[in-house]
C-alpha cells in the first residue's frame, strides 16, 4: 500500500499541494505569494454592505484570511509573513460572476450566415481575473467539455482563471437560435440531458427561450434531485410560471419577462422586439401587475441575475466611447470592427430605440425587487454583439447599479456575497471575514466615494495567491474574438 501523503493531499495538505500546483502554472502573472502576507493600512469595503473600514489590517496564511482588525494594535504578525504597506487602498471581496461565458460572438456574423460563438479558451479566463472576478458562473456553455477541461485546468494550476462553476448546454426549446444549441424533444429529453451533464461534471442549468413549461419542470426535478440549480433566460414561460415551476434564478430580469406582452400565449415564444415595444410603452413598474409578479418570486425564493451593461450596450451612445478603450485593446481587429459598426448603427437609429428607457425601466425593477427581499445577483453577459468583454463588464455592471439607485456599498455587495449566498458558499468567499478564502482586490481609490474606482484593479488575490492584472491583460491582447 503507498503512504497516505503519496496517494492523496490530505486535508491538512490540500491547501499546499494546490498552491505548489497554482504557482508553477502561472508563475509569469503572479505578483504576490507566500505562506503567509499581510495587507497592512488598508481600507476594507467587506461585501457585506457594511461601512468602509479604515486603516485595516488582513492576515492571510496558507490562502485563507485568518484575521481582520485595525492597523492600530499593532498585534504579531504572522510567523514569516510578507507585510503590504497598501496604504491609501481600498480591499474589496472577490467578485461573484453570476452570468458569465467563455464564448463571444465570432466575427463575421451577419445576413445568411448561422449565428456562432467561438471559444475563448486563453482569453476570457484571464480577462476575468483581471477584472477582479475570482467566482463564475458561466451561466450556459456551447462547448461544456471545453469548459469542465478549462475548469480542471484552473483548479490545478495550469492556467490562470477564476474558480469556475460550470453549467451545461442550453436547455433550449424548438427552435433552438443557433446550430450550437441542442433543440430538445421533450421533457424526458430534458430530464436525460440533466442526468447526463451532471455526471460530466457540470453543477448549474440554464434554460432558454424556447423551453417548453413541460420541459422545464423535468430539468428542475432532475437537478433539484441531484442538488443543482437551474436559471433561465426565457421567453417561452413568464417568471410568473417559471417561479410556480421551481426555478432558482432567473436572467436579465424584467426587460426579457414576456408575461406582460399583449395576446401572449403559454408556452410559445412572442420574440423579443413586440414585447420590449410594448414594455417601454405602457408597462408601470410600480403597477400591480409587475409588484405582483416580484412578490411570487420573493415568495419562491427566485433570484434575480442583474445583467445592465449588456441592456446599456443596446442603447444608443452608451456607454461613451471612450470607455471602450481599454476593451477594444483586448479584441481582435475584426471583432473590434464588427463592435464598432453596431454600435454606429444603434447610435444612427437611435430615434426610434426603445432601450433607453426599457434600460431605465430594469433600473426601477431591479431596486423594486431588493426592497421587496428579492436577491438580486450580478454578471456581465459578455454575449450581444460584442461589446460586453469579461471582466470588463463586471465592473461596469457595478458601477450600473449605482446609476440605477443603489449605493456603491450595495453594488458591491451584489456583485460579492450575494452571488455566493446564491452558491450556497457564503462560509467560504463573497465577504473580507476571518476563515474566508482570501479572494481580495486591491483597488487604487475609493469606490465607497466613486464607484469608478472598481475599475483601478492593482492586485487580485485568489486563495491567497496575487495577480497582476496587467500582466494577464497583456498576455492576450487582441486576442477576443480569436481565442
Amino acid at each position: 500500500m503507498r503512504p497516505v501523503a503519496v496517494m492523496v493531499c490530505g486535508s491538512l495538505l490540500l491547501t499546499i499541494c494546490a498552491a505548489a500546483q497554482l504557482k508553477d502554472g502561472v508563475k509569469p502573472y503572479v505578483k504576490e505569494d507566500g505562506p503567509a502576507l499581510v495587507l497592512n493600512h488598508v481600507r476594507v469595503i467587506d461585501g457585506t454592505g457594511a461601512a468602509p473600514m479604515e486603516d485595516q489590517r488582513i492576515d492571510i496564511e496558507s490562502g485563507k484570511i485568518t484575521r481582520v482588525q485595525s492597523a492600530k494594535l499593532r498585534n504579531a504578525y504572522p510567523p514569516n509573513a510578507k507585510v503590504l504597506d497598501l496604504t491609501g487602498k481600498t480591499v474589496i471581496p472577490g467578485l461573484v460572476g453570476m452570468h458569465e461565458h467563455l464564448f463571444y460572438p465570432t466575427p463575421g456574423d451577419g445576413p445568411g450566415r448561422q449565428n456562432m460563438y467561438g471559444e475563448m479558451a486563453d482569453s476570457a479566463p484571464r480577462l476575468y481575473l483581471a477584472g477582479g472576478v475570482t467566482t463564475a458562473r458561466t451561466t450556459g456553455s456551447v462547448e461544456p467539455y471545453t469548459d469542465l477541461a478549462l475548469k480542471a485546468a484552473i483548479d490545478v494550476g495550469e492556467t490562470p482563471g477564476p474558480k469556475l462553476l460550470v453549467t451545461g448546454p442550453y436547455l433550449e426549446g424548438t427552435p433552438s437560435l443557433g446550430p450550437q444549441l441542442h433543440s430538445l424533444t421533450g421533457p424526458e429529453d430534458a430530464a436525460r440531458t440533466v442526468d447526463y451533464w451532471a455526471e460530466e461534471g457540470v453543477t448549474n442549468y440554464k434554460a432558454y427561450m424556447h423551453i417548453t413549461p413541460e420541459e422545464l419542470k423535468a430539468a428542475i426535478d432532475h437537478a433539484h434531485a441531484r442538488g443543482l440549480k437551474v436559471t433561465g433566460h426565457l421567453c417561452s414561460i413568464g417568471f410568473t410560471k417559471a417561479a410556480e415551476l421551481g426555478i432558482d434564478d432567473l436572467e436579465h430580469g424584467l426587460v426579457v419577462d414576456t408575461e406582460f406582452a399583449p395576446d401572449r400565449q403559454e408556452g410559445v415564444c412572442p420574440g423579443q422586439r413586440g414585447p420590449m415595444t410594448a414594455m417601454a410603452k405602457t408597462l408601470d413598474v410600480n403597477g400591480p401587475q409587475v409588484q405582483a409578479m416580484i412578490r411570487t418570486l420573493v415568495d419562491h425564493h427566485v433570484a434575480v441575475t442583474s445583467t445592465l451593461a449588456i441592456f446599456e450596450s443596446f442603447t444608443p451612445n452608451r456607454p461613451p466611447l471612450k470607455e471602450e478603450q481599454a476593451p477594444k485593446d483586448a479584441m481582435a481587429m475584426e471583432a473590434w470592427s464588427d463592435f464598432a459598426t453596431t454600435r454606429a448603427e444603434i447610435a444612427e437609429h437611435g430615434d426610434s430605440s426603445n432601450w433607453s428607457v426599457l434600460l431605465k425601466k430594469e433600473m426601477q425593477f431591479e431596486r423594486s425587487f431588493v426592497k421587496s427581499g428579492g436577491l438580486l445577483l450580478a454578471g456581465c453577459d459578455p454575449t450581444g454583439y460584442g461589446g460586453i468583454l469579461p471582466g470588463f463588464g463586471d465592473e461596469r455592471g457595478i458601477e450600473l447599479l449605482v446609476e440605477a439607485g443603489f449605493t456603491p456599498l450595495e453594488a458591491i455587495h451584489i456583485a460579492t456575497q450575494n452571488g455566493a449566498t446564491y452558491l450556497g458558499q457564503q462560509e467560504q468567499i463573497g465577504s473580507v471575514t476571518g476563515g474566508r478564502a482570501a479572494d481580495l482586490v486591491v483597488l487604487d481609490g475609493n469606490p465607497a466615494e466613486k464607484i469608478d474606482d472598481v475599475e483601478k484593479v492593482e492586485t487580485v488575490f485568489k486563495d491567497g495567491v496575487g495577480y497582476d492584472p496587467a500582466k494577464l491583460r497583456a498576455s492576450v491582447a487582441g486576442m477576443v474574438g480569436i481565442r
